[in-house]
């Protein structure tokens, strides 16, 4: 028998219990949230918020506050510092350090031994029992997987305690096993310089059987042109025949999707897209003729949702709270988390819409922070992505990286949004890109639309096309380059844009 047949009869029993988001999805969550209070009840967190006389969600909801990182940050702190029992029992040696935006300042997301296991270790495995499920034929386990990394580096002078990008901390504590069915060597995967591990990796890799590749999108094809750059073939899957499938995160697939399907060819390649973050697991495509992803639910994770204010659900997240079972299909919501790295009612960041209740299915609709709600027309990453898709399928242009911002009156007295795009192939007429743009946000977004009418409060979006690498300039600049670091796409301020364009300059 084959590995993957092996491999194939470890995941059937979770298939089975798979099953049980279909309709027992309150019983899930409702039993993930008193093992978790029930775990940290003699933490100090938990003994100021009487975590021992919860019963309900309501006393939950009634004794224990919402959080950003400002109010998490001196009791991890303390923890990094070595200090037991403060947001979770025992202490925690692992540290993410989110790369969610690229602002100077970054946090510290905690990442405990039962938070590695049953947040994002279960959340990989069940990745992998979805794509066997839905692939019968597949032979992914019978050559190598490519998964890219971080890096980390000692945390203070705790000793043993590492802080670094989610992904460094997950390959240096996987399973040994694991090692024999992946490439790059540990030691490449961990580099932190990503122009000196791209090229490692390239020639690590290119000899190899290699049957599935895991990571961001945008690194990830950095990667693989520098495959096809030494191996001097034309398509991927002549240098991996049996390549079979991507599993892929942390940034939108959709403006990477074309140059995939032009670099990959065969008719046997799978893209199967997960929601992995610093603080959790939490989705996975689990049918791949549906784009958006099944919220896991039997995680250490429980899950609330407030309901982002404004008529398109973009400015701020100040609505009604409610757990999973209260939630609403087509409404945009800020997602909070607690889980068992000690994280309570945390406001993670993004913002999700669900596209069904029964199960619960749903897609990243963007980040609370990243919106245009300059002028009242509430443009979301969602909206953005759409009208970039049509775009370039109309113009066979193809966008590398994007960001935009508003012009809030220039010397003209006049307001408009300016959009900041690196083609990696150029649109055939930049101002009918720009025209086709423009109309294609104002039908999927009414608000953005009412705003554009007559030109009266928003003029016509500008598109400055930025030189080859500026975003990754830019990103090295500020020692964000590789791992998970991402390019805010939307932004009300133009801090970011104004940076990038005098970058553009030079």
């Amino acid at each position: 028998m084959s590995l993957t047949g092996i491999a194939r009869k470890f995941f059937a029993p979770r298939w089975k219990e798979l099953e049980r988001h279909n309709n027992e999805a309150e019983e899930l969550q409702r039993q993930v949230l008193s093992r978790l209070i029930n775990r940290a009840k003699d933490t100090e967190y938990g003994r100021y918020h009487r975590f021992g006389d919860m019963k309900t969600y309501d006393d939950f909801v009634s004794s224990t506050p919402v959080n950003t990182y400002e109010e998490l940050k001196e009791g991890i702190d303390r923890m990094r510092h070595g200090e037991a029992d403060v947001l979770w029992p025992g202490k925690v040696k692992w540290y993410a350090k989110s790369s969610g935006t690229t602002n100077d300042k970054s946090k510290f997301i905690p990442v405990s031994k039962e938070g590695l296991k049953r947040l994002h270790y279960k959340g990989g495995s069940d990745v992998v029992a979805f794509y066997l499920r839905n692939n019968p034929q597949s032979r992914m386990f019978d050559g190598r997987g490519l998964i890219l990394g971080g890096s980390h580096q000692p945390n203070y002078n705790v000793p043993g305690s590492l802080v670094g990008d989610l992904s460094a901390i997950l390959i240096e504590n996987i399973n040994p096993l694991v090692n024999l069915v992946r490439v790059p060597s540990k030691k490449t995967a961990l580099l932190s310089d990503f122009e000196e591990k791209r090229d490692r990796i390239a020639h690590e890799a290119i000899n190899k059987n290699v049957t599935n590749l895991s990571g961001v999108p945008s690194w990830m094809l950095s990667v693989l042109n520098r495959v096809m750059e030494i191996s001097g073939k034309t398509h991927l899957e002549e240098v991996w025949p049996n390549l079979e499938v991507f599993f892929h995160g942390g940034v939108a697939f959709t403006p990477y999707r074309q140059q995939y399907e032009q670099l990959i060819t065969s008719p046997k390649m799978h893209y199967m897209e997960t929601y992995n973050a610093s603080e959790g697991f939490f989705g996975i495509q689990n049918d791949p003729n549906d784009k958006s992803m099944l919220l896991m639910l039997d995680y250490d994770c429980f899950y609330e949702f407030q309901e982002m204010s404004g008529a398109s659900g973009t400015s701020e997240a100040s609505g009604s709270i409610v757990p999973l079972w209260g939630v609403q299909p087509g409404k945009n919501y800020a997602m909070l988390i607690t889980t068992s790295c000690g994280l309570w009612r945390y406001m993670i960041g993004d913002t999700v819409q669900f596209t069904s209740t029964n199960p619960y299915k749903f897609i990243i609709s963007g980040r609370t922070k990243s919106f245009i709600n300059a002028f009242g027309e509430e443009l979301i990453v969602d909206n953005a992505e759409q009208g970039l898709a049509y775009a370039c399928q109309q113009t066979g242009a193809q966008v590398l990286e994007y960001t935009a911002a508003p012009v809030f009156m220039d010397a003209n007295a006049k307001c408009r949004h300016q959009w900041l795009i690196e083609f990696s192939t150029q649109p055939d007429d930049i101002q009918r890109f720009a025209r086709l743009l423009d109309a294609r946000l104002q039908e999927v977004n009414s608000d953005y639309e009412a705003k554009r009418y007559k030109d009266i409060t928003l003029q016509h979006l500008e598109i400055i096309t930025a030189r080859p690498g500026l975003f990754n300039d830019w990103l090295k600049s500020k020692g964000k380059l590789g791992g998970q670091h991402k390019v805010p796409r939307l932004s009300n301020s133009r801090e970011h844009i104004e940076e990038l364009l005098h970058l553009n300059e030079e």
